[in-house]
């Protein structure tokens, strides 16, 4: 008799309660990383990626190597103890949860697991307007989109496997001819388009996001910093950033705004963004890196949405 168990990989611990709380059978495997920023490695598998993200974490948030270790790492162990009979992938419609479950897909590929793989994507709901995120699904829409779960084929796999090898790579222009590709991931077209559009725009210095941000001071009355991360957590689209990551954008956004008399406004500078007069790349420019590929070594250009390499 086969005693193998079945595995869930499920993006972060927000929507664990919501897992444990169907009662399947596996084992679960909360992927607690954010590789949407900072240096990834093609193996995710190897001392190369472990090495490299650690540092990230540790030098840009603070985030202690021990703490990654136990948190993430540990929890590679669960494939030496056991094999699984399949997996079911239980990521939202972000680029933040796409990014991982790239990266989850490539390190299955790595341990040459050759079971079925199953997708369970939160986002549109019928009658419903917004998106939702897994930890925002009632009981039987979570348990809805279980029985909804989707089987990737072997074009799935290599499609995500291929887009995770260019994301580690230094010349993201390639991710570009995959945004139209047809495949069982409903939401990937919309995450690939939002991660080009984070490369800094060719007219003001700053990327969509960034842009949009400040857009939300112009548009509301914002009285302090912490509103306005309640505002960019709600209105960022397709990025699906986290509050440590929102307040990171919004702490060096801080040089185009003025807070005075509980109103948080744009100073001269930031309406010089909205109005597209001046361009801050030399203000805004960082080390940061996105996979393999320097956030300020491209321009995105709106008109024709492609990547400028400098």
């Amino acid at each position: 008799m086969d005693k193998r168990e079945c595995l869930h990989i499920i993006n972060g611990d927000s929507a664990l309660t919501s897992l444990e709380n169907l009662n399947l059978d596996g084992k679960i495997f909360v992927w607690r990383e954010m590789l949407c920023e900072g240096p990834t490695h093609k193996y995710v598998n190897s001392s190369a990626f472990k090495e490299a993200r650690s540092k990230f974490l540790s030098d840009y948030y603070d985030i202690p190597p021990e703490e990654y270790e136990d948190k993430f790492l540990n929890q590679f162990s669960i494939f030496e103890e056991q094999q699984f009979s399949e997996v079911y992938l239980w990521f939202e419609y972000d680029l933040f949860c796409h990014i991982n479950m790239l990266a989850a897909i490539q390190f299955l590929s790595e341990l040459e697991i050759d079971i079925p793989i199953y997708l369970i994507c939160s986002g549109r709901i019928k009658g419903e307007s917004k998106l939702k995120g897994l930890a925002e699904l009632t009981s039987e829409e979570f348990k809805t989109a279980y029985e909804n779960r989707v089987l990737l084929n072997e074009d799935d796999i290599e499609l995500a496997q291929y887009i995770w090898t260019i994301y580690n790579e230094k010349n993201p222009k390639r991710i570009a001819p995959h945004i139209s590709k047809s495949s069982n991931f409903e939401y990937l077209s919309n995450c690939l388009r939002a991660h080009l559009e984070r490369f800094p725009n060719s007219e003001t210095g700053l990327n969509a996001l960034e842009g949009n941000l400040l857009h939300l001071i112009e548009n509301n009355e914002i009285t302090s910093i912490n509103q306005w991360l309640g505002y960019s957590l709600q209105y960022q689209g397709y990025y699906g950033y986290g509050d440590m990551q929102m307040q990171k954008i919004l702490d060096k956004l801080t040089f185009f705004t003025t807070l005075e008399n509980n109103r948080l406004t744009l100073n001269e500078k930031g309406k010089a963004v909205i109005d597209q007069s001046e361009n801050f790349y030399r203000e805004m420019k960082d080390d940061m890196l996105y996979g393999a590929a320097y956030k300020y070594d491209f321009l995105y250009d709106k008109e024709s949405h492609t990547l400028l390499k400098l």
